[in-house]
C-alpha cells in the first residue's frame, strides 16, 4: 500500500510538471483557491461587507497579534510594559488595560504569566469588561463564560457577586485555573456547568444587575487563530447558530433586573450573529433600550483585533 501510494504522489507531480501552466491558470480562476476560503463563506462575507471583503479575507490569513492583559489587581499597564521592556520585548498599548507584543512569543516565556500579572486576551475581546455598566457589590451573570478571560477581566475591575456558566465542564475548567493563577477566586464567584438557553435547570430565583452574553457562534471574526474553521463550518451553521444565539437571549433577559444591562457578544462578522441578531430581539422585545456600543468590529482594525460584534442592551424599569 506505500508503494502504491509513493507511485500516486509521483504521479501527480509529474502531471504538475507537464500542466503547471493549466493548472496554475485554472486555480486564479477558482475563489476558493484565491482567497483560501469556501465559496459559499466568500459569497456570504462579499454580500454582508461589499466594501470590505477583500480585506476581511486577507485578514484571515495574517498571523494574530499577542495581547497581554494587564491584571488590574496584580500591576498596572504601564509598570507591565515596563517590566516586559526590561526583558526586552517591545509593546505598545491597546484598549484601557491591554499591550500588544511586537513579536509574539509562547506565553509562559514571557515575564509575570506564571505570577498572574497578565492573561492573554486578543484586543477585541478586552472590550467587553468596560462596555459592561457593573459597579462593586453587583450580581452579575457571565452566561457563556469559557475559556474566562472575560470573566476575569469583569473581576479584575471590580469586586462582583459573579456566576460563570458554561455547559460544556471541561472548559469550565479552564475558567477555574485561569482564575486561580490570577489570584481571582472567591466565595462570591461560582462556577456553574449548565446551559445558558435552559435557566429553570440551574437560575436560583434571584434576578443579575448585568449580564454578558457572549454567545456560541460560527467564530468567523477569529479565523486568523483557528484558520480550520472556514472549513469546518458548512453554510447551514450560521442560521443553526444564529437560532441558537435568539433562544439564549430569550432565555436571559427574563433574569435580569429592571434597569440592568444585557451586553451581548460575537466573535463573528457575519450580520445574521450581530446586528441582524440585535435588531430581531428588539422586534421581540420593545420595551428593551439600545445603548451605545461598537457593533460589528471587522477584524484587523486600528487596534489590530479580532472581529467581533458587541451590543448593550438596557432593561425598562
Amino acid at each position: 500500500a506505500e508503494q502504491a501510494l509513493t507511485a500516486h504522489h509521483e504521479a501527480v507531480l509529474r502531471r504538475y510538471g507537464r500542466e503547471r501552466a493549466a493548472l496554475t491558470e485554472e486555480l486564479a480562476r477558482r475563489p476558493d483557491a484565491v482567497w483560501n476560503h469556501p465559496d459559499w463563506w466568500i459569497a456570504a462575507v462579499r454580500e454582508a461587507w461589499p466594501d470590505d471583503w477583500r480585506t476581511i479575507l486577507t485578514a484571515a490569513d495574517q498571523p494574530p497579534p499577542m495581547g497581554p492583559l494587564a491584571n488590574a489587581r496584580r500591576i498596572g499597564r504601564d509598570a507591565l510594559r515596563a517590566r516586559l521592556a526590561e526583558a526586552g520585548l517591545a509593546t505598545r498599548p491597546v484598549g484601557e488595560d491591554g499591550l500588544i507584543l511586537d513579536t509574539p512569543r509562547p506565553a509562559r516565556d514571557i515575564p509575570g504569566y506564571a505570577e498572574g500579572w497578565w492573561s492573554v486576551q486578543d484586543p477585541s475581546a478586552q472590550r467587553a469588561a468596560p462596555l459592561l455598566p457593573v459597579r462593586d457589590g453587583m450580581r452579575v451573570l457571565d452566561a457563556c463564560a469559557a475559556p474566562g478571560g472575560k470573566t476575569a477581566h469583569l473581576l479584575e475591575r471590580h469586586t462582583l457577586r459573579l456566576t460563570a456558566l458554561d455547559s460544556d465542564a471541561r472548559r469550565l475548567e479552564r475558567v477555574g485555573e485561569n482564575l486561580r493563577r490570577l489570584g481571582l477566586e472567591s466565595p462570591d464567584v461560582t462556577l456553574r456547568c449548565a446551559d445558558a438557553a435552559r435557566p429553570g435547570d440551574w437560575w436560583d430565583g434571584r434576578p443579575y444587575d448585568a449580564i454578558l452574553a457572549d454567545v456560541p457562534c460560527t467564530a468567523s471574526g477569529v479565523v486568523r487563530r483557528h484558520p480550520d474553521i472556514r472549513w469546518l463550518r458548512r453554510e447551514d451553521d450560521l442560521a443553526r447558530t444564529a437560532a441558537l444565539q435568539a433562544r439564549i437571549l430569550d432565555a436571559l433577559w427574563p433574569l435580569l433586573t429592571p434597569g440592568g444591562h444585557l451586553l451581548y457578544a460575537t466573535c463573528s462578522i457575519f450580520p445574521q450573529e450581530g446586528e441582524a441578531q440585535v435588531r430581531a430581539f428588539l422586534d421581540r422585545h420593545p420595551g428593551a433600550l439600545r445603548l451605545a456600543a461598537p457593533g460589528h468590529i471587522l477584524p484587523g482594525g486600528p487596534d489590530s483585533g479580532d472581529g467581533f460584534f458587541y451590543a448593550l442592551l438596557r432593561k425598562p424599569s
